[in-house]
């Protein structure tokens, strides 16, 4: 998604203290905690599937993907139906499990910044952009980066070209 001087309409959620956000574009719909069909040896982040309607859908842990604890979960627990883009495939549908949905925000070209780089272990290329709000920073996520790994084809998406440093 390229940033351009019109406004960005986001889907704001929380993880543990953070607060991120995905584009409206990708979210298709926000439903309440379910349970969800256990995976043998699936990785720790594939929660399992769940059925929404009529669709199996991979369920992921969206804290554990992005590396963090997992958490508990609690009536404010959500999952966000959305489409990841997949180069080269039809877009991936997944259930994006998050600790709760804070709002959708419109941020005009002047509060986005791009992802700052840290160096380091720290995935900043997980995080498209900054979006600087009042009380705040949001961290704009980039799915199709977050799942084009070696094990985007778990999902059954297409496997990612080269290896992940280990």
């Amino acid at each position: 998604m390229s940033m351009t001087k019109q406004e960005l309409q986001v889907v704001v959620f929380g993880l543990g203290e953070e607060r991120f956000a995905l584009p409206v574009t990708e979210v298709r719909e926000i439903l309440d905690h379910r349970p969800a069909f256990r995976m043998p040896d699936a990785p720790a982040w594939l929660v399992g599937i769940t059925d929404v309607r009529g669709t199996s859908v991979p369920m992921i842990d969206l804290r554990v993907r992005l590396g963090m604890a997992t958490g508990e979960t609690t009536l404010a627990t959500r999952v966000l139906v959305v489409e990841a883009p997949v180069a080269g495939a039809a877009p991936l549908v997944l259930g994006l499990v998050v600790d709760r949905v804070l709002d959708v925000s419109r941020f005009g070209a002047d509060a986005v910044e791009p992802s700052p780089d840290l160096g380091g272990r720290w995935r900043s290329g997980y995080v498209e952009a900054i979006l600087r709000r009042d009380d705040g920073f949001v961290a704009l996520l980039d799915l199709p980066r977050i799942f084009a790994s070696d094990d985007a084809d778990l999902l059954g998406g297409a496997p990612a070209t080269g290896a992940l440093a280990a």
